[in-house]
């Protein structure tokens, strides 16, 4: 249905599943599966052992795959595969970035708010400008529940265009693929750094530890799904987690400056961080819940509550 929507378009390449249902039956749905695909242009394919593959992918790694309704040799197919350029080295984020900037004023509906949560008014105290390099809306919509008043740019926008928009804060949203190429991001974001309050989520958190000295790496298995488990080192709680990301920052590489703040516990690897000298932060998973768990949304009144802190401290 369209109010559950991240984007203003699908960006998969192709859709696999074991069996599409042909009924559309729930209460919200606005069409089926099928439809959907169709509208955007998107190729599916039903009647595949997910299963197996998926065992087969937690076995040896991401593979390269290709879909095909013409060329159907089996050869053929194995070669434009193995030809197909893969994610590392390629700026996929000027593939989805938008053309425009976007004055956010949508905020959570009841489907996308905790059960016991309700909607608060909250005058717009907080300028918050948001990097978009693939940012799904969920994120914009917690910000402005919050009663920050978002606005929405493109990641290509430069340090300049985005303080030429006096924020109080900056968000760097998700996006696909490997971070190392978006090297516009990664200058813009260091010069960011001494300016303002700075949030990052996935790609975001790759790009803000890319701009503070680290690198990042290719991971085997990337994380995929909603019940990631991560620990919060601050607080020694568990958090089930949102993921969707091949990439991750190289722990070996961190600067002193870069704090670890959260860790994957399934493989280890740091799931968060915080800047000992700025006001920044991030995490490699989705706080937003759209679709997962609610564990993490403290990370939004966080963010917020650096921004308070950062105007108190410029105004004492």
């Amino acid at each position: 249905n369209n109010e559950d929507v991240e984007s203003h378009r699908p960006h998969l390449s192709g859709f696999v599943v074991r069996e599409n249902s042909r009924i559309a039956s729930n209460f919200r749905s606005q069409g089926t599966l099928d439809e959907y695909l169709s509208q955007h242009g998107i190729i599916g394919l039903a009647g595949i052992d997910t299963r197996s593959l998926v065992r087969r992918i937690r076995t040896v790694g991401a593979l390269k795959g290709v879909l095909s309704t013409s060329d159907l040799d089996d050869q053929s197919l194995v070669k434009k595969a193995l030809a197909s350029p893969g994610l590392v080295g390629r700026d996929l984020v000027k593939e989805v970035v938008p053309s425009e900037t976007v004055n956010w004023q949508e905020k959570l509906n009841d489907w996308s708010r905790c059960p016991t949560q309700k909607s608060v008014e909250k005058q717009a105290e907080y300028h918050v400008v948001a990097l978009d390099y693939g940012m799904k809306w969920n994120i914009a919509r917690h910000l402005r529940e919050l009663g920050c008043r978002i606005t929405i740019v493109p990641g290509t926008a430069t340090s300049e265009d985005i303080l030429a928009l006096q924020p109080d804060g900056v968000f760097l949203s998700n996006g696909p693929g490997d971070p190392e190429p978006i090297d516009y991001a990664i200058k813009t974001i260091a010069e960011l750094l001494p300016e303002v309050p700075i949030f990052g989520i996935c790609l975001g958190h790759q790009l803000l530890s890319l701009a503070s000295g680290a690198k990042t790496f290719k991971l085997k298995f990337g994380h995929r799904g909603a019940n990631q488990p991560v620990l919060n080192i601050a607080t020694g709680r568990i958090e089930i987690t949102s993921q969707n990301h091949g990439f991750a920052v190289e722990e070996a590489s961190l600067p002193d400056h870069l704090e670890i703040t959260h860790r994957n516990l399934n493989d280890d690897t740091i799931a968060g961080v915080c800047h000992r000298e700025q006001a920044a932060f991030s995490v490699q998973y989705h706080p937003e819940a759209s679709a997962g768990p609610h564990d993490s949304r403290y990370l939004f009144q966080q963010f917020h509550d650096t921004i308070t802190r950062c105007r108190s401290a410029t105004t004492s």
